[in-house]
C-alpha cells in the first residue's frame, strides 16, 4: 500500500507518564516525553522503532508527565527537542540539541509535516497544544489545561483527528479522598478538563471532517473509561459520527490514521464506478 497518512499512536498518557508518537513518510516525531528511558525504548520496540528513529520531540509543557523524560532522551540518544523557553529552561534541555519555538509559529518538521503549537491554560507552566498538518489533513493533542480559549476552537476546529484529555468525573472528583486545596487546584481554570468540559469543547470544534476522537489522560482515581466515553458523547451525539477511543496509561495502542491511502481512494472510486 502507498501511504498518503499522517499515523497517530499513544505510547500512553495519564499522571505517571505521556508520549503519543506522529509518523508521516518523511517524519517521525514524538509529543511529550514522560517516560524513563527504558521505558519510551520499550514502548517504542513494540513498534519496531527505537528512539534514534524519532526527528524530533515536541514537549506541551514542563510537567514531569510530560516532559520529565525529555533531558534523559538528550543524554542516552542525542534527540533533539522542540520547546518553549520556559519549559527548556524548567527541564534543563541541552541548548545544542533543543530548538526554541514561540507559540502560534508553524514548525516545519518535513516536506510533508508541519506544527503549530497553540497556547493552552494550564497553571504553573508555559503549555502549549500542537496541530500537526499532512498534506492538508489536520490533527490536534491537547493535555493539561482547565478550560479554553477562542483561539484554540478555532485552530482545532474542523480537525480530522482530536486527541484531548478527559481527566475526570466531576462527581466522582468532589465526593473523592483528595483534600480541598487539590479538588479546587484540578477543577480550576488552570487544572484539568473534566469531562463534561471536554465533551462542551468538543461539541464546540467538531465538524463533519472530524473522523475520529481520543480521550487521554483519565485519572485512574477519579474517572473511568466508560464515563467519559458516555459523557462526551452526550454533548457530540448529534455532530460526530466517527470513531471514539480511551488512550490509558499503558501502551503503545491502536493507531489513528488521519488522511486517506491511495489504496483507499482507489477503492472507493473503484465502488462508486460499479454503482
Amino acid at each position: 500500500m502507498i501511504e498518503m497518512t499522517m499515523t497517530l499512536t499513544h505510547l500512553g498518557t495519564g499522571s505517571r507518564g505521556n508520549a503519543t508518537l506522529l509518523e508521516t513518510e518523511q517524519a517521525k516525531v514524538l509529543i511529550d516525553q514522560g517516560f524513563s528511558g527504558a521505558q519510551l525504548e520499550k514502548r517504542l520496540g513494540r513498534l519496531n522503532l527505537h528512539p534514534t528513529d524519532i526527528d524530533y520531540i515536541f514537549i506541551t509543557h514542563h510537567h514531569g508527565d510530560h516532559g520529565g523524560g525529555a533531558a534523559v532522551s538528550q543524554k542516552r540518544w542525542s534527540m533533539k527537542i522542540q520547546a518553549n523557553h520556559r519549559t527548556a529552561e524548567e527541564l534543563g534541555l541541552l541548548p545544542e540539541l533543543t530548538h526554541h519555538f514561540e507559540a502560534l509559529d508553524v514548525i516545519r518538521v518535513s516536506e510533508d509535516l508541519a506544527i503549530l503549537p497553540v497556547p493552552v491554560p494550564h497553571s504553573g507552566s508555559d503549555n502549549v497544544a500542537f496541530v500537526a498538518s499532512h498534506n492538508g489533513h489536520r490533527a490536534a493533542v491537547i493535555t493539561d489545561l482547565g478550560s479554553w480559549t477562542d483561539e484554540l476552537v478555532t485552530h482545532v476546529r474542523g480537525c480530522e483527528h482530536i486527541s484531548i484529555e478527559a481527566n475526570y468525573d466531576h462527581n466522582r472528583l468532589m465526593n473523592g479522598p483528595y483534600p480541598y486545596s487539590l479538588k479546587d487546584r484540578i477543577s480550576g481554570r488552570g487544572g484539568h478538563l473534566s469531562n463534561d468540559q471536554t465533551g462542551r469543547f468538543l461539541a464546540q470544534v467538531c465538524t463533519p471532517d472530524t473522523k475520529s476522537i481520543s480521550l487521554t489522560h483519565l485519572s485512574e482515581k477519579n474517572n473511568q473509561p466508560h464515563l467519559a466515553e458516555s459523557t462526551v458523547l452526550y454533548h457530540i451525539d448529534e455532530l460526530f459520527t466517527g470513531d471514539i477511543s480511551i488512550s490509558l496509561q499503558d501502551g503503545p495502542e491502536r493507531s489513528h490514521y488521519i488522511g486517506k491511502s491511495v489504496e483507499k481512494e482507489l477503492l472507493e472510486k473503484q465502488t462508486r464506478s460499479n454503482g
